[in-house]
């Protein structure tokens, strides 16, 4: 896992986490829409993460 795909995790879980705190403590909706952007980050650190070769020889 590279610096930048770790910042990736490092971003979902803020902004998902924000999104569960504001929400509990203000009871307004709109930190509803911390938890989609959240979702759609991990969604895209995951596919990130997947694309990268593994390390070593890729010939059998």
């Amino acid at each position: 896992m590279n610096g930048a795909l770790k910042a990736a995790w490092g971003l979902t879980v803020f902004v998902v986490l924000v999104g569960i705190v504001g929400w509990a403590l203000s009871g307004e909706a709109f930190f509803a829409v911390f938890l989609v952007l959240g979702l759609v980050t991990a969604v895209g650190a995951w596919l990130t993460g997947r694309s990268t070769t593994p390390k070593g020889d890729p010939r059998p």
